[in-house]
């Protein structure tokens, strides 16, 4: 058994979750959530307990199991409580603002970017050097957390980009210079 899919997970009160088909809907306080099974896992629900079964040993279902498991264990915990990621701006001059819902940033770039959120995801500033990915959707916080790093990565030399909240950056010394002179 997967030791990952054989966990059972707990449906807190208050979310409600359905199985129509192959389709799960979670709903909870923070909003609602939609998936599609894989066709061969099983989901079966004991009081507030959720079980992923699969039917064979094979490879697939055993690659399955586990990952369909901590897909509803993620659609769960993202409609009680939601998922954050934090972002971290470095550089003289770069800056983060909100203008309505959109995200503005200035990067060194000849022209701001703006980053248009999709729906279920927010933008939170803390400062303009720090910045969260607020959503429900743990698939789609990473997702545009990643598209807004993209925009400017930090660069080995300086360090200065766009990173994720406590990403380290592995610095590469720079030019050596020229030794002794010319004569």
């Amino acid at each position: 058994m997967s030791r990952i899919g054989r966990l059972p997970i707990t449906v807190p009160a208050g979310v409600d979750v359905t199985l129509d088909g192959r389709v799960i809907t979670v709903k909870g306080p923070k909003g609602s959530l939609t998936r599609q099974l894989p066709p061969r896992m099983a989901l079966e629900r004991e009081g507030d307990t959720l079980t992923i079964v699969r039917p064979t040993e094979t490879k697939l279902d055993k690659s399955l199991h586990g990952l369909t498991r901590t897909l509803v264990n993620n659609m769960v915990v993202g409609v009680t409580t939601g998922y954050r990621k934090g972002l971290e701006i470095v550089g003289v001059g770069y800056r983060a603002q909100k203008v309505g819902e959109k995200l503005q940033l200035a990067l060194g770039y000849s022209h701001p970017i703006e980053i248009d959120p999709p729906s279920g995801i927010s933008f939170e500033l803390e400062t303009p050097l720090r910045l969260s990915v607020v959503g429900i959707d743990k698939e789609l916080v990473g997702q545009v957390a990643a598209r807004v790093r993209a925009t400017r990565k930090p660069e080995p030399y300086k360090g200065k980009g766009v990173r994720y909240a406590g990403e380290r950056v592995r610095r590469k010394a720079g030019k050596a210079g020229k030794i002794g002179g010319k004569k």
